[in-house]
């Protein structure tokens, strides 16, 4: 089993890395694989609106740039660990518009990441980390993912690269989501007929201003 991570910080070693690497540490230690993609260092601008990606169903963002590249990647994965900084209460913006575009494409091409098992990680200086970890717990929410949860909401403090590793609350909160998530994966692995035949229903769609 493999599990891909998205680091949304600017930062490839910060607090955001930290709180993956820990997450990471525990799902190894079940014999899960980890791959972690940075994110937040890319130029990566936000969705146009096009909808090019829901005309074309090739699972590809109509702009060609790592976004496509890192959907085929998270479409392999049996889970998909999202983690971002805390910018002014919300998701690092270079993370936001890569979810935005990952997200969109790949349910406007029959959802692909329906099903896997599903989990968020912020890091913040101080304040603002759970309006962030709620935005993230939006896409898990909105593609029908699985969600394992920890002993407290997945955030964890520091500003200097690697304090994180002081808060010993958020480093037993990550530490705790990785075991979770790894029970959640085997489950989902040893249930998968289930999963299957459970067929994925075609979206209603409700305008109230016509």
């Amino acid at each position: 089993m493999k599990v891909v991570a998205l680091n949304g910080s600017p930062r490839k070693e910060g607090n955001t890395y930290t709180a993956i690497k820990l997450v990471a540490g525990k799902l190894e230690e079940q014999g899960i694989d980890v791959e972690i993609l940075h994110v937040g260092n890319k130029s990566i601008r936000g969705c146009m609106a096009c909808n090019g990606c829901m005309k074309n169903r090739d699972e590809q963002c109509v702009i060609k740039d790592e976004v496509n590249e890192y959907i085929q990647k998270m479409k392999d994965a049996d889970g998909i660990l999202l983690g971002s900084p805390t910018h002014y209460a919300a998701i690092g913006g270079t993370m936001k518009s890569f979810l935005d575009r990952a997200f969109y494409t790949a349910g406007a091409n029959g959802n692909l990441f329906r099903n896997k098992v599903g989990a968020a990680v912020v890091a913040v200086r101080r304040s603002g980390g759970v309006p962030t970890f709620n935005q993230l717990n939006n896409f898990l929410n909105y593609s029908e993912m699985m969600m394992p949860t920890s002993n407290y909401w997945n955030v964890i403090h520091g500003t200097k690269p690697g304090e994180a590793l002081e808060d010993k609350e958020g480093v037993q909160i990550m530490e705790v989501l990785g075991k979770n998530m790894a029970v959640l994966l085997k489950q989902r692995e040893e249930t998968r007929a289930i999963s299957d035949a459970n067929p994925k229903e075609k979206k209603v769609w409700t305008n109230f201003i016509r």
